[in-house]
């Protein structure tokens, strides 16, 4: 007399989906049937179930149980490749607990990418949510540029910029852009990626383009897109001429 599938499962200290799931990805075949209809474990499902729990509380991913020994024949090779995967695991836990503990006692933020804290003080909201999007967007050498530029750009235009109402006036506008721009030169004359990111970006150029004109429109107000917009324009202009005055 074998078991139903409600029993075994209750044995290997499981769930009856859990069972029906290893049958559909081939872990675990499927009993024979009794004459009413029912599905009759034997000692050898239950033993495998037991091995792939096994398997399962050590961490092992469902699609390398077969490689690493489900049916009690480990390889070497596949545990050690597992054994890695464990330790990065482990090693991000560690991470992340760190953080946590630096949120928990004021010195870091959870709003701004891993290595963003230093400078998440001095960033407004609409920047540190940029830096977020922008972390999925580049690559670590961009993001590591991003954070230098933040280091020294708070200054009293960035002040003014963060401050600029939506219905300001044309004069504010034109003013503040025409002071906003030698910052945005600076920028693009020391790290000329910004210019064309292509190589530093880790998603699609298209889809990358399309992210960042939706953040800047959703965390900006008309004001200041417009600003922005007339700044790169008169940086374009002044960026030959630091060219030339780097090279006197």
């Amino acid at each position: 007399m074998g078991w139903s599938t409600r029993q075994v499962a209750s044995l290997a200290g499981t769930t009856v989906n859990t069972v029906r799931h290893y049958h559909r990805v081939g872990l675990l075949d499927v009993p024979d049937r009794a004459s009413n209809g029912y599905k009759q474990y034997e000692v050898r499902h239950l033993v495998r179930l037991l091995r792939i729990r096994r398997l399962r509380d050590l961490g092992v991913p469902l699609e390398r149980i077969e490689h690493v020994g489900g049916n009690g024949d480990p390889s070497s090779e596949a545990l050690a490749a597992i054994d890695a995967d464990l330790a990065l695991s482990i090693e991000r836990l560690q991470r992340a607990r760190a953080e946590i503990s630096a949120v928990m006692q004021g010195s870091s933020a959870t709003d701004v990418p891993s290595g963003f804290e230093d400078v998440a003080a001095r960033l407004s909201a609409p920047e540190r949510a940029l830096m977020l999007i922008y972390s999925q967007l580049y690559d670590e050498d961009a993001m590591a540029d991003l954070r230098k530029m933040l280091e020294t750009h708070r200054d009293d235009v960035t002040a003014e910029f963060d401050g600029l109402a939506p219905d300001a006036d044309e004069t504010q506008r034109r003013q503040l852009a025409e002071k906003y721009a030698p910052k945005v030169a600076r920028s693009l004359a020391e790290y000329p990626w910004l210019s064309d990111p292509a190589e530093h970006l880790s998603q699609s150029p298209e889809l990358a383009h399309e992210t960042l004109f939706q953040s800047i429109v959703a965390l900006y107000n008309p004001a200041q897109i417009d600003v922005l917009a007339r700044a790169s324009v008169i940086a374009q202009e002044l960026l030959p001429k630091m060219a030339d005055g780097r090279s006197e």
